[in-house]
């Protein structure tokens, strides 16, 4: 072997870790994951979850296809919804995306 290739070797082989660097580097990368992914998303959709069980008769929502309309029934797990005169379909409560409530949207016209 030549001396010209001997400091490319050298520099070419990885340096030993320790182990417990490796876990505590996992570890820390979960954490940020835990903080960063994880957590905002449970937070809304716990969010989520109680504005589908607070909602009422009179309320008005968006679903999450877009349509627009009135809540005339609740029951369990579904919600009676008016969407135009004499329109009225059941859906789930899970497809409600956001609620405006009825007061809300008084206000809103009123000012």
């Amino acid at each position: 072997m030549t001396p010209i290739f001997l400091p490319l070797l050298a520099q070419a082989a990885p340096p030993a870790q320790n182990s417990s660097t490796t876990f505590i580097m996992m570890a820390l990368m979960f954490v940020m994951m835990y903080f960063v992914l994880i957590r905002p998303q449970r937070m809304k959709q716990k969010e989520h979850e109680k504005l589908i069980s607070n909602v009422k008769v009179g309320d008005h929502v968006v679903l999450n296809g877009g349509e627009h309309g009135i809540i005339t029934s609740v029951k369990d797990r579904t919600v009676m919804i008016k969407v135009a005169d004499n329109v009225k379909i059941e859906y789930d409560r899970g497809a409600i995306a956001s609620v405006s409530k009825k007061s809300d949207v008084v206000e809103a016209t009123t000012a």
